[in-house]
């Protein structure tokens, strides 16, 4: 019975698929597309202060009040 079990365990073991990239290459993807997406964010920084001109001209609901 014993043979007869472990023959059966050793048969299904499944043999696993070959990786597209080496294992180290999957966090280094991983990183480099983390640094590109803190640039697009770093790229973003003080927006609303590049136009402060605009926002002095207008109210804070964006009308004017010159009626």
């Amino acid at each position: 019975m014993l043979t007869v079990l472990s023959t059966i365990i050793l048969a299904s073991e499944e043999e696993l698929a070959p990786l597209v990239l080496p294992n180290w290459a999957f966090p280094l993807i991983a990183a480099i597309l983390f640094l590109l997406l803190a640039v697009v964010v770093y790229s973003y920084r003080d927006v609303a202060n590049r136009h402060s001109q605009k926002a002095d001209t207008t109210t804070a609901s964006g009308h004017t009040t010159d009626h």
